[in-house]
């Protein structure tokens, strides 16, 4: 039988929805019965499934590993655990493709699915010809097979394969998601003393919701480093895919800052190597990365942009403002937060110097927080489609990988729309806080011209 999606489900780099009102079991149904007539059509039999800790996760699992098997996919169900330990899974086993039920760093009642094939994300007009496979009823038949796979030691051993750190006073935070199991193996492993916040998995995030990005949700990190005199303190979003850091002040690292720390240690080993970072970033990253010999590429937001862009060009390291951290140097390119843990530790050893000593380095900006603007959904894209217009219009220096980052004589601005909410996001930068007034005027001016009056700060 035929299926329709939401037209809001399907979203550019993955599938996300509000569990009860747009995603239900019969959308996880139908999207094993699409994905799986496309891994066998592409001449694979088996698919892994991961979920995470999301009170609905269970119920779309379940769901979801029935449409597989009614393709004819077996599958390889390796449980509750972070969407980086079903990557690891689907590079290290003969699988054909992977799909992570999670709903990341969303509401707690959202959920969704982010989805691998032949290890490369799946995405954009893929995920939309699921979509249309769906509302054609397009699906192969067959009985598939399930077996049971426990993951989660292999992929701790694979975290700490060749660890060459020196021992740290770490704080880790998992915020009651899925990456809490994890943590409590890995710091057995390291050397140190490790001090453990939330790593019991649940699904209500009853201590503070699980995005690191949020500077309000890392306040209990800070707490626990400056009660424990720690060296520095890491958070993890609801699926452990991206990062949060505090060093040992309680000043958090901003993700850009954080790719300029990894960017300076691995190119000491790798000269010249390229390094990918979103639209977001700050000016200075590229600069830092072109200073330190490296080859910077500013591409897209979103993890599936960046995973494809890097292996595109060949980079050895990826990032985005909001955490997501990517190593290809000796890991396998995927996001996996709890290994940009392991390589910060390294880091401290290999550089020489402190968390903190790290974050003094780093070169300082007078730069907005990445600001949220709630707008229709069915507007998002139209609105900045027609900014650029404008831009254009008006001879403006502007780049368009991604919405519009404009650069002036004060800086640059950003306005783009968000490919997982109903949202534009904001950002600007400038030389200094006069500078960085105008542009931040420039961007309200923009959206009062597409009748959004939202007042900003700086």
């Amino acid at each position: 039988m035929a299926h329709d999606f939401h037209p809001s489900l399907l979203r550019d780099y993955d599938v996300r929805g509000t569990v009860g009102q747009t995603l239900g079991a019969d959308d996880a149904h139908a999207l094993g019965r699409s994905f799986g007539t496309v891994i066998r059509r592409d001449g694979g039999s088996r698919v892994a499934v991961g979920y995470d800790g999301r009170l609905s996760s269970p119920m779309l699992e379940a769901a979801l590993v029935e449409g597989l098997c009614a393709t004819g996919i077996d599958v390889l169900r390796i449980g509750l655990g972070p969407t980086p330990m079903l990557y690891h899974a689907e590079a290290v086993c003969d699988v054909g493709g992977a799909i992570q039920i999670t709903g990341s760093h969303n509401p707690r009642d959202d959920n969704g699915f982010k989805l691998v094939k032949q290890h490369a994300p799946f995405f954009g007009v893929d995920i939309a010809r699921l979509g249309a496979m769906a509302a054609a009823g397009d699906w192969m038949d067959g009985v598939g097979r399930v077996e049971t796979f426990d993951t989660m030691t292999a992929y701790v051993a694979r975290l700490m394969q060749d660890f060459d750190g020196p021992p740290c006073r770490v704080g880790w935070d998992a915020g009651n998601g899925a990456a809490g199991p994890v943590v409590e193996q890995l710091v057995k492993l390291l050397p140190g003393e490790h001090h453990l916040l939330f790593t019991e998995i649940d699904g209500h995030f009853p201590h503070h919701h699980p995005d690191p990005s949020s500077d309000g949700n890392l306040d209990d990190l800070r707490t626990l480093v400056a009660d424990k005199k720690l060296d520095f303190g890491v958070a993890f979003d609801g699926d452990g895919d991206r990062i949060g850091v505090v060093d040992a002040l309680g000043r958090s690292i901003a993700g850009d800052q954080l790719l300029g720390i990894f960017a300076w240690d691995m190119l000491q080993n790798h000269a010249g190597a390229a390094v990918v970072a979103d639209v977001k970033v700050s000016q200075t990253l590229f600069d830092q990365v072109t200073a330190l010999g490296g080859r910077p590429d500013m591409w897209k937001t979103g993890h599936s942009h960046i995973k494809t862009r890097m292996k595109q060009i060949g980079a050895l390291l990826g990032g985005e403002m909001t955490g997501h951290m990517f190593f290809a140097d000796d890991y396998f390119g995927f996001d996996d937060a709890l290994y940009a843990a392991v390589r910060l530790i390294r880091a401290t050893g290999t550089l020489r110097r402190s968390v903190t000593e790290l974050r003094a380095a780093m070169p300082d900006i007078h730069a907005t927080p990445e600001w949220r603007i709630m707008v229709p959904e069915d507007r998002k894209f139209a609105i900045i489609d027609e900014l650029v217009d404008r831009l254009k219009e008006a001879g403006a220096d502007i780049i368009t990988i991604d919405g519009a980052r404009v650069n002036t004589a004060d800086g640059w601005w950003l306005l783009r729309a968000s490919n997982t909410e109903a949202a534009l996001v904001a950002r600007a930068e400038s030389h200094d806080q006069a500078g960085l007034r105008r542009l931040i005027r420039r961007i309200e001016s923009h959206l009062s011209d597409a009748s959004i009056n939202v007042p900003f700060r700086s």
